[in-house]
């Protein structure tokens, strides 16, 4: 049985507002340096986590698009023991995990210095801000029940 949800409101309907200044945020990520296919596994990464299924839908299907390939998008769930993905990418999705977990211990130094190894400190100020955009709207759709269509 199929369970039936509801969407309760568009958010970026009713203050259209929001949807400009987040929208400044994306349009800021796809000009940096940091891999946009890399971005895109932050943000599938980061919605499988806080099991938003639109997000997880949403930023598959741009991945693939972008040329990611399905195998490392299945893998993602299980980043931590795949062959599939780099350190540089393993370090970046263990701080996009962690910051999802903030709450848990924060974003742990080890964590932050496998980033330091690999990225300049804009690239690393990028991906904080990609994991704290998709948590932001991950919390969006799943306080709206907002699903793919």
């Amino acid at each position: 049985m199929v369970k039936s949800i509801k969407h309760r409101l568009d958010v970026w309907k009713e203050e259209p507002l929001y949807w400009d200044m987040i929208g400044g945020i994306d349009k800021r990520l796809a000009a940096s340096t940091v891999p946009r296919s890399l971005l895109e596994l932050i943000k599938i990464r980061t919605s499988q986590v806080n099991k938003c299924v639109y997000c997880i839908a949403y930023h598959t299907q741009d991945a693939l698009q972008r040329g990611e390939t399905p195998n490392r998008i299945f893998a993602l769930a299980a980043w931590h023991e795949s062959p599939l993905f780099s350190d540089s990418e393993k370090a970046a999705l263990q701080v996009a995990d962690e910051i999802t977990h903030i709450s848990v211990h924060g974003v742990e130094d080890a964590a932050y210095e496998k980033l330091k190894a690999h990225f300049n400190t804009r690239e690393i100020a990028d991906i904080i801000v990609c994991a704290c955009y998709i948590n932001f709207l991950n919390r969006v759709g799943i306080s709206t029940k907002t699903i793919p269509v």
